[in-house]
């Protein structure tokens, strides 16, 4: 039907493939670092879904087989390619709110539990924090950089996974972040960067906006950033650049930036 002139009964066919330059794994969190890795030492480059890993250590490890195979590699956080963040990161540098001093970001819906959906099986990686999570504290990564400390709590539901999170992000000059993740409950899915001389909502869905109000002393002004489409191909895009400019890593989604926020 569209074309395509390749397809694969397995995974190994695929990676075997030498007509096959970059993968995009978009398994399980559970499968992400395995599948990852796998696909780096056949050689190819890889974008990997959110999150990049089930934890730090897995994170480390797929990074530096990327790094030793001079590969390519970013973590496929596609809310960093959309226009509005790229309007968000223009207005930013543009500094003309003063220094952000607080982000506050939430992402949460409310869903039966089923403990055979992804989100409630703890073994392929499911609950809120890694799901839906990532998405408000990538935000305070992007505005505030990488928190000194830390202070969470949650609840754990009946099939082992995290429901509920709320965490305060302390930064080194003082700045904070405030997220909220779930998936038991209906959130605002709203974020708004509090900075000295004004204010920044996002509306939601705070991972793929479609505008911006910037509120400064002039009053409100909106910054529509539509687009097309799922938003996808913006990360898309990105991976086509960095490997035309033969650059292994993206500067919008360092893997540093990922180790951090992982």
């Amino acid at each position: 039907r569209y074309g395509i002139p390749s397809a694969y009964g397995d995974t190994r066919a695929l990676l075997d493939d030498p007509e096959v330059d970059v993968v995009y794994v978009a398994t399980p969190h559970s499968r992400h670092a395995a599948d990852t890795i796998a696909a780096l030492d056949a050689g190819k480059h890889v974008l990997c879904e959110k999150p990049l890993a089930l934890s730090a250590r897995q994170a480390r490890e797929m990074v530096e087989c990327a790094r030793e195979r001079e590969l390519f590699l970013m973590e496929a956080m596609w809310t960093r390619f959309l226009p509005a963040y790229v309007a968000l990161r223009d207005l930013l540098a543009e500094g003309r709110l003063g220094e952000p001093l607080v982000v506050e970001a939430d992402f949460g819906f409310r869903m039966p539990v089923s403990p055979d959906h992804r989100l409630f099986d703890r073994a392929l990686g499911g609950g809120a924090t890694l799901d839906l999570g990532v998405y408000p504290v990538q935000l305070c990564s992007l505005v505030l950089g990488a928190p000194d400390g830390v202070s969470a709590s949650g609840s754990v539901g009946t099939t082992g996974v995290d429901e509920l999170v709320a965490a305060a992000l302390h930064h080194p000059g003082g700045q904070l972040g405030v997220v909220k993740a779930a998936i038991r409950v209906g959130l605002s899915c709203t974020a708004r960067i509090s900075c000295a001389d004004g204010w920044i909502d996002i509306p939601a869905f705070m991972h793929r906006p479609s505008y911006l109000v910037v509120n400064g002393s002039s009053g409100a002004q909106r910054i529509d950033a539509e687009f097309d489409g799922e938003g996808l191909r913006f990360q898309v895009h990105e991976v086509h650049r960095c490997l035309a400019a033969g650059l292994t890593e993206s500067a919008v989604m360092p893997l540093d930036e990922t180790l951090q926020i992982a």
